[in-house]
């Protein structure tokens, strides 16, 4: 087994905490995956793994050393794709992360026109919580985030921003004599940057309402439109509930909030990434602009 299976086979048993379940995703025998944790523990002389009742955890040095198997299997996979891409774009790879908002209404058409203009480059996606996608970035594991504000650090990698506008929806029932303070507030899922929006929001305000948690951006809009509460959302994410009037904006202080959208790559992106990046700044349909440059009209 390489180097490279091996450190997959330890972040696989890290993500899912089991044997079993890390054999099934590399589709291999589970004696393979003790076999290459015990070659890397063997090579490293310290112990990776600890029996944990009928399973296994991570020693100490094992959680060290998985946050460097992950950014080396990234870098790795980087590497390759952008030698590929600098020899030919064209066809090259590009590895997209995003924060569910932006996955369900911003990346589908993107990704649409991106490929009609270059059907050769291969595009993958993976749509997660904020507080998932920026160490997909940190880690390599992918080479463009679509978010909204990058953590400390990164604000010199943002390639392109997008204006986004925050609003309270509710049901139309919820309008007359509307209280925020009264209303239940729908949630987004622990690590979303819009819950965390969400809780300042009601802070500012000095308020502490009931509040319901579901686990996705869908479920909470479907959860305002049956009635269930009220809750701040992107208004481009929930146009057209607006627009139909099974939703309405609800007038909250300190509201509506503008967060716009970034764009941020890998520091050296790679030959296919440039063409994305060019592609969402040269399509003023897209809503894309530079860092800095003034809203066009």
């Amino acid at each position: 087994m390489t180097t490279n299976a091996r450190l997959r086979a330890l972040v696989e048993l890290a993500q899912t905490g089991s044997v079993r379940a890390a054999a099934q995703r590399l589709v291999v025998t589970e004696s393979s995956v003790s076999s290459a944790i015990s070659a890397l523990a063997a090579e490293l002389g310290v112990p990776l793994v600890d029996r944990d009742g009928r399973g296994v955890r991570l020693t100490p040095a094992g959680e060290r050393y998985v946050g460097y198997a992950r950014r080396i299997l990234g870098l790795h996979t980087e590497a390759i794709a952008a030698a590929r891409g600098e020899a030919d774009p064209e066809h090259g790879v590009i590895r997209l992360a995003a924060v569910t908002t932006a996955g369900e209404h911003l990346i589908p058409a993107i990704l649409a026109s991106f490929r009609a203009e270059h059907p050769g480059v291969s595009l993958g996606l993976e749509v997660a919580p904020r507080g998932a996608v920026w160490p997909m970035l940190a880690n390599h594991e992918v080479d463009l985030v679509v978010a909204g504000r990058p953590p400390d650090g990164l604000a010199a990698l943002v390639r392109a921003v997008r204006p986004n506008t925050l609003v309270v929806v509710g049901p139309p029932a919820a309008a007359p004599e509307f209280d925020p303070a009264t209303a239940t507030w729908l949630l987004r899922e622990p690590e979303s940057g819009i819950r965390a929006t969400t809780m300042s929001l009601l802070a500012g305000l000095d308020i502490a309402p009931a509040q319901m948690t579901l686990g996705s951006h869908g479920a909470v809009v479907a959860a305002a439109a049956a009635g269930l509460g009220i809750t701040l959302v992107s208004r481009q994410a929930v146009r057209q509930h607006l627009n139909s009037g099974s939703l309405v904006e609800l007038p909250v202080p300190g509201t509506p909030l503008h967060r716009p959208w970034h764009a941020v790559s890998q520091i050296d992106a790679s030959a296919s990434t440039l063409l994305l990046i060019r592609h969402l700044l040269a399509n003023a349909d897209l809503g894309w602009r530079r860092p800095g440059a003034a809203p066009s009209d």
